[in-house]
C-alpha cells in the first residue's frame, strides 16, 4: 500500500490505470483518520465494489465551528495505515491542510441546500458547507467511481448524494449501515472522550430510538411531536454522576430528510445529543410505520392541519 501527502503524486499513480485497456474501477472513502472498525468495515465494502481502493485521511478544517475539537482532533496516521493496509485498501491520500487549501482560510465554499440547514446545523451552522468543500475536493482530485460513506452521518449521506447529483460528479455514492458495539453504541472516532461512567450510559441513545420507532410505528400521526416531546424529556432526564445527556436535536424524517406526511410509511428517526462536557454522540434508526388504515390516515377536514401541526422537530 502506498501513502501520498500531496494531489500531485496520487494524480500521477492513478492516471495511468484509469488509461488502460480495462480500466480498473476506483473507490474512495473519506476519513479523518483515527480509524475504528467502523471505518474498515467501508473499506471491506469499498474492496467488494472496486478493483482499486483511496482512503482519505484528512482532518479537514474547513467543516469545524469556532470552539469545536479541531485542534484536539485525534491524529493517528501510522496506526490509521496498519489498519487500511490490513483491510486491503490501496492507496491512503493524507494530505497537510496547506496541500488541500492552499489559500485557508480565504478558500473558495461550497454552500449546501436546504437539507444542510436543520438538525446537526442547529448548532453547526458552517459543519456541511465546509463537508461540501471537501468532498467536492476529493472528488475532483481522485475521480472515482464510487465513494462508500457510513448512514451514521445520515444527514451528511443525504446532503453528498444531493451535491452530486447538482454538481453532476458521475460517482456512486454507496452507504453503510452503521456499525456498533456490543452494547448498541453507533462507533465514532470521538467515543474516547466518554468518561468510563458516560461509556456505561451511552448505549442508552440508541436503547432510547428503539423504544421510540417502536412507539411510533403503530402511534397516530398526529400523535407524533407529542411522542417526541416525550422522549426528548426522557432522555435529558438520564444521568449518572455528574453526566448525562443534553439533547441536541431528536427528529423524525422522512428518508429524504423532508418532513413526514401521515401517507409516509418509511421513516428515519435522527438525533444528536452531548453526553458529558465534550463528546456529542449521532445516532439514528430507520424504521416503517404499520399503515393502520384506522390510525394513520387522517379525514379530508384534517389533513391540511395535521400537515402544518404536525411537523416533527428539527
Amino acid at each position: 500500500m502506498q501513502v501520498f501527502h500531496t494531489i500531485s503524486a496520487l494524480r500521477d499513480t492513478l492516471k495511468p490505470l484509469r488509461h488502460q485497456a480495462a480500466a480498473p474501477k476506483i473507490a474512495l472513502v473519506p476519513t479523518m483518520g483515527n480509524l475504528h472498525s467502523g471505518h474498515v468495515t467501508l473499506v471491506k465494502k469499498a474492496k467488494e465494489l472496486a478493483d482499486i481502493v483511496v482512503v482519505s485521511v484528512f482532518v479537514n478544517p474547513t467543516q469545524f465551528g469556532v470552539g469545536e475539537d479541531f485542534d484536539t482532533y485525534p491524529r493517528t496516521l501510522e496506526a490509521d495505515v496498519v489498519k487500511l493496509t490490513e483491510a486491503g485498501a490501496n492507496f491512503v491520500f493524507a494530505p497537510s491542510v496547506e496541500e488541500m487549501y492552499p489559500t485557508y482560510p480565504n478558500n473558495v465554499q461550497v454552500l449546501s441546500g436546504d437539507i444542510s440547514k436543520i438538525l446537526c446545523a442547529n448548532t453547526r451552522p458552517t459543519h456541511f458547507d465546509g463537508v461540501g468543500l471537501v468532498v467536492s475536493k476529493l472528488f475532483n482530485i481522485v475521480q472515482p467511481d464510487i465513494a462508500v460513506f457510513g448512514k451514521k452521518d445520515y444527514q451528511q449521506l443525504a446532503i453528498i448524494r444531493q451535491l452530486v447529483a447538482e454538481l453532476n460528479f458521475p460517482i456512486e455514492i454507496v452507504g453503510v449501515d452503521i456499525v456498533r458495539a456490543e452494547d448498541g453504541l453507533a462507533l465514532s472516532s470521538r467515543n474516547q472522550y466518554l468518561s468510563e461512567a458516560e461509556r456505561q450510559l451511552a448505549p442508552t441513545l440508541q436503547k432510547s430510538l428503539q423504544q421510540l420507532a417502536n412507539e411510533l410505528k403503530t402511534a397516530n400521526f398526529a400523535d407524533f411531536d407529542k411522542i417526541i416531546d416525550g422522549a426528548i424529556d426522557k432522555l435529558n432526564r438520564v444521568t449518572v454522576a455528574d453526566s448525562g445527556f443534553k439533547v441536541d436535536y431528536l427528529a423524525v424524517k422522512n428518508r429524504l430528510l423532508q418532513p413526514p406526511k401521515p401517507t409516509d410509511k418509511d421513516l428515519v428517526i435522527l438525533t444528536a445529543a452531548f453526553l458529558g462536557k465534550k463528546t456529542r454522540l449521532l445516532d439514528n434508526l430507520e424504521f416503517s410505520r404499520e399503515m393502520n388504515q384506522e390510525l394513520n390516515q387522517p379525514s379530508a377536514s384534517d389533513f391540511n392541519q395535521q400537515l402544518t401541526t404536525a411537523s416533527v422537530k428539527d
